[in-house]
């Protein structure tokens, strides 16, 4: 059996696979920053990730049956990978969730708990009391406490028949538009795209490092760092997500270790460590040994490529380690990224014609840029083993190289459909081109609601439908307004604007919300920085801004993956609950 082929078998069975050839050897490695500051590392190998794992699915088939949902409400750990695994070996459906303590997401495990059903959760010792508080309200038929589970029950394991088609688990969107909906993820689209990332890294089996502080409730966080190790039987090193945010300096230092590695997160992390790692810090860094930086799960900025190359070149960072890439959890989470052996690809646009649906791209402006009408994008690059059309979504006929359309995904990662709601999953998973399209199928495709344009043989992601703003007949993209505006100013915080349209008498007016820097003055006239911002977006995009509204840090909403909540943050400015 080929490691690079999925084949007939689930990728769950490979765990058993390298328990067997290679029992010893790292499977996952968790550095638990809770009680030392240096970290505490503990690691599971593929033997005993197997043993725990079977023994799980020995527990949970003695209080529930195949097809039944159990939702994992612990914190980031060993526990939580052996969770998502004992799932997959009994034939129970996994809900990645979270513990009810994560601060700012808890409507959104009450829906997703709700909607899911679960007869089983499962947790920790020490997350188990505010389980139990948070169950007095969405009661279950058994809690299971994860490390409390006797591992000698695992002889008593028997592999049930699994099928490819089999859903695996629940992926809960991260609700950025609309409330989570939980996306039906089978064993066939979990070991195909974890195939797919695996080739994106272009890893080597058995040796090279995956390095990750994604929450594993993440679909990039599920993936990279519980799925892809089990192509090739690789060791997957994380952390809690809250360790990394403390302190940066921390992600980078564990790839330092390593001398074949890979890695990814979402464009604010790279922007994070940029502007928090200090000088003195970066002496112990050596990212020569990465790979990859994958930069996903939100849009690419290229100021963010080339500020973190900067800050990170005298350290050994390749340029050519910086990757773009575009996913999406319905699509399990991967879909296309720039080349791994190659600087990132931007390419500058003219603004005015994106707004009217054409790329024409354009030199790099003269001058100092600040009446500049351009867009710079970041090449998200080509699909690996499934296909990316650009479509006319009124028309549903496929658009050619260089106009923007939404991008349609089709290819076995993509997941069936959304749990308990079949017209959406309609909607969504089902569309059918209206014309042909030479060596494509008509359907089915998944219509991503992002919007996008394929130049040069690459897809360049432009935004997403439900959030352009149009004003006077003109589509303009939040991202460009955003940056726009947080560049105005120092006293706006990078990576924490949201641009978004509100009802206007004969047309949507432009809003912006900005989080306060903490390089702001303190006697910060807020009226003269407004009228800051609206004369750079009347000169880079030609448009007029209602209103602009400086809130305190954390005020902006986001996404559990980072990503700002445009729609949110609209929703609070109609209702008045900002913190202005």
């Amino acid at each position: 059996m080929s490691l690079l082929s999925l084949g007939a078998e689930p990728l769950v069975g490979r765990v058993a696979r390298w328990a067997q050839e290679r029992p010893g050897d790292p499977a996952y490695t968790f550095v638990d920053y809770s009680e030392r500051r240096e970290g505490t590392r503990r690691t599971l190998s593929w033997a005993e990730t197997h043993r725990k794992a079977s023994a799980l699915a020995v527990r949970l088939r003695e209080v529930t049956s195949e097809g039944e949902r159990a939702a994992i409400l612990a914190p980031q750990g060993l526990d939580y990978v052996v969770a998502v695994l004992g799932c997959l070996y009994a034939k129970v459906i996994a809900v990645p969730l979270f513990a009810p303590d994560l601060p700012g997401h808890g409507e959104r495990l009450i829906r997703a708990v709700d909607d899911s059903a679960p007869e089983v959760v499962l947790t920790t010792a020490e997350a188990r009391p505010g389980v139990e508080r948070f169950l007095e309200e969405h009661p279950v038929k058994e809690v299971l406490t994860l490390d409390a589970i006797d591992d000698a029950l695992a002889e008593r394991w028997t592999p049930p028949a699994i099928a490819l088609d089999d859903v695996a688990y629940l992926q809960y969107t991260s609700g950025s538009t609309r409330a989570p909906a939980g996306v039906e993820i089978t064993h066939r689209n979990y070991g195909s795209n974890a195939l797919q990332l695996f080739d994106a890294f272009d890893a080597d089996p058995a040796t090279s490092t995956a390095v990750l502080w994604l929450p594993l409730f993440h679909d990039m966080g599920l993936i990279a760092t519980v799925a892809a190790p089990l192509v090739a039987g690789n060791n997957a090193v994380f952390m809690d997500p809250v360790a990394f945010i403390m302190h940066p300096l921390r992600w980078l230092q564990v790839l330092s270790e390593y001398g074949d590695a890979f890695t990814g997160g979402p464009n604010f992390a790279y922007e994070y460590c940029a502007g928090r790692i200090t000088e003195e810090q970066k002496a112990s860094l050596d990212l020569r040994g990465v790979r990859v930086f994958l930069n996903g799960a939100e849009p690419v900025r290229p100021s963010t490529l080339a500020r973190f190359q900067e800050a990170f070149a005298g350290c050994g960072l390749r340029p050519e380690s910086q990757t773009p890439a575009y996913g999406l959890a319905e699509a399990t989470v991967f879909v296309s990224n720039g080349r791994w052996d190659a600087p990132a690809k931007i390419t500058v646009f003219d603004r005015d014609e994106l707004t009217r649906g054409r790329a024409v791209p354009v030199g790099e402006p003269a001058g100092d840029g600040g009446d500049e009408r351009v867009s710079r994008l970041a090449s998200a690059g080509a699909a690996t083993g499934q296909h990316v059309l650009i479509v006319d979504p009124a028309t549903r006929l496929a658009r050619p190289d260089g106009e923007v359309g939404e991008i349609w995904v089709h290819g076995p990662n993509v997941a069936r459909a959304y749990w308990n709601n079949p017209e959406r999953s309609e909607e969504t998973f089902r569309a059918r081109l209206a014309g042909p399209v030479a060596g494509l199928p008509e359907g089915p495709w998944l219509r991503t609601g992002d919007l996008g344009v394929v130049h040069e043989g690459e897809l360049y992601v432009t935004g997403r439908i439900k959030d352009v703003i149009i004003v006077d007949g003109r589509n303009h993209y939040p991202q460009d307004v955003e940056v726009t505006a947080q560049e105005a100013h120092e006293a706006i915080r990078t990576d924490h604007v949201a641009a978004f349209a509100v009802p206007g008498e004969e047309t949507e007016r432009l809003v912006i919300v900005a989080e306060r820097s903490r390089r702001a003055p303190e006697d910060l006239d807020p009226a003269e920085l407004a009228k800051v911002v609206r004369r750079a977006v009347n000169a880079r995009h030609d448009l007029r801004l209602h209103d602009f509204v400086l809130v305190p840090a954390g005020t902006v909403p986001r996404t559990s993956s980072g990503k700002i909540a445009r729609q949110a943050c609209r929703h609070r400015y109609l209702d008045g609950t900002l913190q202005g």
